[in-house]
This record gives structure tokens, C-alpha cells and sequence, in this order.
């Protein structure tokens, strides 16, 4: 079983938790690509099989998510479930600040990842370590918000926005940061992700809707072959032996193409065998392989 699963996250489990369930259910290698926080929910792309193999490509892709502040408060973890640790009053709260703090946001930021993450230090994980009382300074990391759009504004303490970013944005953080330039302080008190590249919430199923279409037989219908998750990227097409000389030495020499970033790769009766990117324009390498037979 290989191929892509576009799963509904429901609040209350951890991505791992996800994971391992659907690894005990189809009894198959399983990974996801890119971690949902366990109170939020939302689009959580699972790998099967060979997929797995993939997952470093397929963590790139934006993702946008639906989420909500509240004002007045800070918290230890930048969300509802942490420790209130600063209160302030809001006041000159207006729909033209809101737009004006919202709009410094877009492009590329520097974001400084939360205490409460799972961010590795010297092997242990920041949540692990902030548990213990113990803070790291972790250096800001950039991120791209490619937009930011109010929602609706619930006064006086409720802001609900919708954000398209990379890959690595923390949205508990950009709640936080919101909160602190509308002067009143803010945490994140609800996250739904809506579309993870190709992928959006309208497509997904839960896990009750797997188990069931597991045990009738027909989840095959709901698999997405792993280059589904590459439709944005650009294509080169090779016949078989083009195929044989590149999966035999790694590149292979193509004049009619001019690409400098990451391509899909399928031969010219519509087979995908793999990513690959050009070095000096010319020389197409392969960089993650394919096999025919999985397909």
C-alpha cells in the first residue's frame, strides 16, 4: 500500500497519535508530513509505503490555517492550554489597527520559535525542557507569510484570521506577536488547518471514515499516488532509455529543458519515477527515485 492519505486531524491527538493509528489499522510503514498541534485540528497529509520516502520534499509545501486569538492574556505555551503569565487591558482596538498590525506580517519574518516545541536542544526537546523549568534562547528563524486576512472581529477580545505561510511558521507564535503589537497581550485559542499544498480540508477524512472504507474494502479510492503532492512542480518527461541511464548513474545530460529547482520526473507513458533537479542548467540528477512497480 503506497500513496498519500489526506486525514482530519481531530483535536485532542497528537500527529504521532495519528500515526500510530493508522499504522495499526492498515498495518503499513506510516509518516506524516509536517506536525499538527495536538489541540488543534485540520489536514495532516499521512505517507504509506514507499511514500515515507518522500516525506522531506512534501514537508515543503504552504500551508494555510484558520485561527483565532484571544486578547487580554499571555500564556507560557502561546495558547489556551498553557499558564496565564501577563494580563493586560485592551483598549483602541479598532478594525483599522487590527488590518494595519496584520499587514506587518506578510513576507518573510523572523519568528522566534516557542518555548513549549519540539525543537531539539543538545537531544532534548524544548517542551521537555521548559517542563523542567529549564529556557533555552533559540536564535529567530525565518518564516514566509505569504498572507494574512481578518475573519471577523468579536469585540472586544476575539480576532479570527485566516494565514497562508511555509513551512516552520508557528501560528501559536504569530498569535502571541499579533497580541503583543495590538498592545493587550493574545493567545491562540483555536487552530484549524485548512490546506496542506494540493490537499484541503473539503477532501478529508477522519479516521472513523478510513476505518470504515478500510473494512469495506474500497480505500484504495481515497489513496493519492505520491506525485499528486508535486502537480505545482515542473515536469520532465524521458523515454525508457533516457529512464535506464539516469537511474544508472545518477544524471544524465538534457538540452531541452532549463531548470535550476526541484522537477517531478516521469517517462513519456505518464509513469512517475522520481524527483530530480537540474545542476548547470543541463545536467538533470536524480534525487529521490520512484520505482516503476510502485506505482
Amino acid at each position: 500500500m503506497n500513496g498519500l492519505l489526506n486525514i482530519l486531524k481531530p483535536p485532542g491527538m497528537t500527529s504521532h497519535d495519528v500515526v500510530t493509528y493508522v499504522r495499526n489499522l492498515l498495518g503499513t510503514k506510516v509518516g506524516h508530513t509536517g506536525t499538527l498541534d495536538p489541540g488543534a485540528a485540520g489536514v495532516l497529509v499521512i505517507t504509506l509505503g514507499n511514500a515515507t520516502k518522500f516525506t522531506e520534499y512534501l514537508m515543503n509545501h504552504k500551508k494555510k490555517y484558520r485561527a483565532e486569538i484571544k486578547l487580554g492574556y499571555k500564556t507560557d505555551t502561546q495558547d489556551k492550554f498553557g499558564k496565564i503569565i501577563s494580563k493586560a487591558e485592551i483598549r483602541d482596538i479598532s478594525m483599522n489597527k487590527i488590518e494595519i498590525v496584520l499587514n506587518r506580517y506578510i513576507g518573510e519574518i523572523l519568528q522566534k520559535p516557542p518555548q513549549y516545541s519540539a525543537i531539539k536542544y543538545k537531544g532534548k526537546k524544548l517542551y521537555e525542557l521548559a517542563r523542567k523549568g529549564e529556557y533555552i534562547d533559540i536564535p529567530p528563524r525565518k518564516v514566509t507569510i505569504y498572507s494574512v486576512k481578518l475573519v471577523e472581529y468579536m469585540p472586544p477580545d476575539r480576532l479570527l484570521f485566516d494565514v497562508e505561510c511555509s513551512k516552520g511558521t508557528y501560528i501559536r507564535t504569530l498569535c502571541n506577536d499579533i497580541g503583543e503589537d495590538l498592545g493587550c497581550f493574545g493567545y491562540m485559542s483555536f487552530l484549524l488547518r485548512t490546506q496542506v499544498g494540493p490537499f484541503n480540508i473539503f477532501d478529508s477524512i477522519t479516521l472513523e471514515e478510513l476505518s470504515t472504507f478500510f473494512e469495506q474494502g474500497i480505500l484504495a479510492k481515497k489513496i493519492y499516488p505520491v506525485d499528486y503532492a508535486f502537480l505545482s512542480l515542473p515536469k520532465v518527461y524521458l523515454d525508457y532509455s533516457e529512464y535506464e541511464s539516469l537511474r544508472k548513474f545518477g544524471s544524465i545530460k538534457l538540452t531541452n529543458y532549463i531548470h535550476n529547482n526541484l522537477v517531478a520526473i516521469y517517462l513519456k507513458n505518464g509513469y512517475f519515477v522520481g524527483l530530480g533537479e537540474f545542476i548547470g542548467n543541463e545536467n538533470l540528477k536524480i534525487v529521490k527515485k520512484w520505482h516503476m512497480e510502485e506505482n
